[in-house]
């Protein structure tokens, strides 16, 4: 189905409200979930909304939850979620961040006891936009086996980098610490698709290509041990740092009745007190790096579908829509 812009984000708002979600919710949630679908990221956009409004409406999201957000050192926020959403208490500290880091060079905002945040260069391709080098890492409930572990101990532990260039989008790096993002193989299991060999292991630690089996047993790191080493460091700055539940002790995210309780963390740096030239020489090079050397820049081909969506609208499957627009019939507000 095709929609605008403004008809996906009315809806998705409407839903939202109709899951659960105070008015507050219902924004940060929605934002998130339309840049995503309008970059091009399907699989974190309307179709993983659903698993937001099922959350919702089961009580793994609190939807009116006011997260408690303070300040132990000028440069330092701390944000509990309380069984919310990751995005508002993100959303109600992104300015005061960027300001802290204009003023100190650096500053972070660390979080704990949410719901998982979907795509995590939302949160580090805001902040390039504010003119800041940023780096996020984020957990939720374990998935991907550990370096010599057969077992599901980490989440697919993604990270996010971005940093901005001038007269031009900036570069936004989002990767999970998998081989890919869970999102992606639970997709393969609906679509009764096989998945590569190297995505993960069944049951029993053996190699599969069966998306129902990998889901029964655990995802594997990219690059091996080097890739869980990464996941582990994921966990410490997101779960550890913040008191957020370890991926091990997180409940799942679309089953029972708790929030996984999550952790994330955001590291903002104010690049001009370091290079005043910093964002003209970023665009120098990725100019170079794409143009005499044809390497792929990421974040580039977000910014065009971002672009284009907004002139064109987007295409949702039929039977997302509906399962949405469910939800947003029991809004009356």
């Amino acid at each position: 189905m095709q929609l605008s812009l403004d008809q996906a984000t009315g809806l998705c708002r409407m839903a939202a409200l109709g899951a659960g979600a105070n008015e507050e919710a219902a924004q940060s949630l929605t934002a998130s979930i339309i840049a995503a679908e309008a970059e091009g990221l399907s699989t974190v956009g309307l179709t993983h909304f659903i698993d937001y409004l099922e959350a919702l409406e089961a009580g793994r999201i609190d939807g009116n939850a006011d997260p408690v957000i303070t300040r132990p050192a000028l440069a330092v926020y701390l944000s509990d979620a309380r069984g919310g959403l990751a995005h508002t208490g993100f959303d109600r500290t992104i300015d005061d961040l960027a300001k802290a880091a204009k003023l100190f060079g650096v500053a972070i905002f660390s979080q704990k006891n949410a719901y998982t945040c979907g795509a995590l260069g939302y949160f580090t391709g805001r902040l390039a936009q504010l003119g800041m080098v940023s780096f996020a890492a984020t957990n939720g409930p374990a998935v991907l086996a550990g370096s010599g572990s057969v077992k599901p101990v980490y989440c697919t532990n993604p990270m996010s980098f971005a940093a901005p260039a001038a007269d031009g989008a900036p570069l936004v790096i989002d990767q999970s610490s998998s081989a890919t993002a869970f999102v992606n193989i639970r997709k393969a299991a609906e679509d009764g698709k096989k998945i590569p060999e190297g995505w993960a292991l069944d049951v029993s630690g053996n190699p599969t290509t069966d998306p129902a089996a990998a889901m029964k047993g655990a995802m594997l790191a990219f690059g091996g041990q080097r890739g869980a080493n990464i996941a582990l460091m994921v966990e410490v700055l997101a779960a550890g740092l913040s008191g957020a539940n370890w991926s091990l002790d997180a409940p799942w995210f679309t089953g029972g009745p708790d929030s996984p309780g999550t952790g994330l963390f955001v590291l903002a740096v104010e690049p001009k007190l370091l290079d005043p030239d910093f964002e003209q020489r970023m665009k120098d090079q990725l100019d170079r790096l794409r143009r005499r050397f044809g390497v792929h820049v990421p974040g580039r081909a977000r910014a065009e579908a971002a672009e284009k969506a907004q002139a064109r609208g987007i295409n949702a499957p039929k039977a997302v829509v509906q399962r949405i627009s469910e939800f947003a019939e029991r809004y009356s507000g």
